[in-house]
């Protein structure tokens, strides 16, 4: 490899630093404000009965985070439709399905995380312990990433339909519900939360797996 090759940034690193860069211009925090929205606006329907907030305030923040995630999953390639950026995806000399995982990085690390490192504030306003509030922390830790690659699948099969940011949530919340009741059991502070914990890691391991694969697929049908 020459030294002009070897400064040269590889597809994958280019395509991170793509989106990282777009998520800093607008729309990173949007996960987090919705977020905050929910946690906030719950107590509202619940009542002031903090013994009740302090049990199904995991619930709360589990549930929150999930729609969160849904909410920014439209970005997640309609961009890339739109200003013909899938093509170059497709010509990249890359794989396709490495691509797409790269995507759903940077789509984590801008949505996932802070949801992540928010989780333990937010619980304070819902009364849920410290201990309490890292164990959601924890699991959101493992069950935000299966959200996204779950995400990528539903966002490639409507990429190419108009107003599919709608029906990417109705796709996704099925396949989704395995990983809330899992991602609510390891945060149950009345329980051992290792053993969901390990369920929620198989699960987030294997979406790594099939969800790049399954989005690849979805992106080359549309262009056939």
């Amino acid at each position: 490899m020459s030294l002009q090759d070897a400064a040269l940034p590889s597809p994958l690193s280019a395509v991170l630093s793509r989106d990282l860069a777009l998520a800093r211009g607008g729309g990173a925090g949007l996960g987090v404000v919705f977020f905050l929205l929910v946690v906030t606006v719950t107590p509202f329907a619940v009542g002031p009965d903090l013994p009740l907030l302090g049990r199904i305030g995991p619930a709360i923040l589990w549930l929150g985070a999930l729609l969160a995630t849904l909410l920014g999953l439209d970005r997640l390639l309609q961009a890339d439709h739109e200003d013909g950026g899938l093509d170059l995806m497709h010509l990249a000399p890359a794989p396709l399905e490495l691509v797409v995982a790269a995507k759903i990085l940077a789509h984590w690390l801008t949505t996932g995380v802070p949801l992540v490192v928010a989780a333990p504030l937010f619980a304070v306003m819902l009364d849920v312990g410290p201990q309490t509030s890292l164990k959601v922390a924890a699991s959101l830790l493992l069950g935000t990433p299966a959200l996204a690659c779950l995400g990528a699948v539903g966002a490639a099969l409507t990429v190419g339909l108009r107003r599919g940011g709608l029906l990417v949530p109705v796709l996704i919340l099925p396949l989704a519900i395995p990983v809330l009741i899992f991602g609510v059991a390891a945060s149950d502070p009345a329980r051992d939360g290792f053993g969901p914990l390990g369920v929620l890691a198989g699960l987030a391991l294997g979406y790594a797996v099939l969800g790049p694969v399954a989005a690849a697929a979805a992106l080359r049908l549309l262009r056939d």
